[in-house]
């Protein structure tokens, strides 16, 4: 990534200028990517094929001003990450379901050395409502975020479980993987019926005291615990809601299974 595409994504991720190096760099860059890329999933209904080409991930997210889910907004921030001279290292997940573990790569994360040398930290700006900040990967005891109370916990061969508030969200492998490895699977997510992703419209990020979300035709908003729903009446409303709330200029509605 040249320091022109560097300059751009700062821009787009409402930080002036490089961070340091540390953890305190790599905790400013995680929170504001979540407060300004979308995790969405509206590719899949806008007939807009998904691509982990690193010249596409880059175009989507800073210059057209997108978001998208796990592979592509965690396989960006990696880019970016590496270009400020990180150690990035992409590993799969399996997410925790009503019906146990997903399957291999349902989910990517990231492990992460600042230039630094401090760390490791999981980061993960790709999973939805998430840690506000990366978590530390070594560490086993309770890390407070402002998410929530979330816990490491070692699991079965060497894999590792991501706890938020006790409840297990998700694990993931310590092994390096590459986005090349998440083609198929990312595949699968974008076509098959019985992929979560293909059931429904998504567009969500964080805010400064919540969260915000258009799911379909309504418009969600978490404030201070507060949550507020507002159904979006017509097709203007729901561009402008995408504008608004999100930056995100659509020409249509994407297409909504749920009805």
């Amino acid at each position: 990534m040249d320091h022109e595409t560097v300059a751009a994504y700062l821009d787009r991720v409402g930080v002036p200028a490089p961070p340091a190096g540390d953890a305190a760099g790599l905790r400013t860059l995680h929170r504001a990517h979540q407060l300004t890329v979308p995790f969405e999933n509206l590719s899949i209904h806008l007939a807009e094929p998904i691509s982990l080409d690193e010249r596409d991930l880059i175009d989507k997210i800073v210059r057209r001003r997108r978001g998208g889910f796990c592979y592509e907004l965690n396989g960006a921030f990696a880019l970016l990450l590496e270009a400020l001279g990180a150690q990035v290292s992409r590993v799969a997940a399996r997410v925790y379901g009503q019906e146990g573990l997903s399957p291999p790569f349902d989910h990517l994360a990231l492990i992460v050395r600042p230039a630094d040398g401090s760390g490791p930290w999981l980061a993960d700006v790709g999973f939805g409502s998430h840690s506000d900040y990366p978590l530390l990967l070594d560490a086993r005891d309770d890390q407070d975020d402002p998410a929530g109370r979330f816990r490491l916990a070692d699991a079965h061969a060497g894999d590792i479980d991501v706890l938020k508030d006790g409840q297990p969200q998700y694990r993931f492998e310590t092994r390096e993987r590459s986005l090349a490895d998440c083609v198929p699977t990312c595949w699968w997510q974008q076509t098959s019926p019985q992929s979560h992703f293909t059931q429904s419209t998504i567009c969500s990020r964080l805010t400064p005291g919540g969260r915000v979300s258009i799911s379909g035709r309504m418009l969600i908003q978490t404030q201070d615990g507060t949550r507020t729903e507002q159904q979006l009446d017509g097709d203007d409303a729901v561009l402008a809601a995408y504008r608004n709330h999100f930056g995100v200029e659509l020409s249509r509605v994407p297409d909504n299974p749920a009805g």
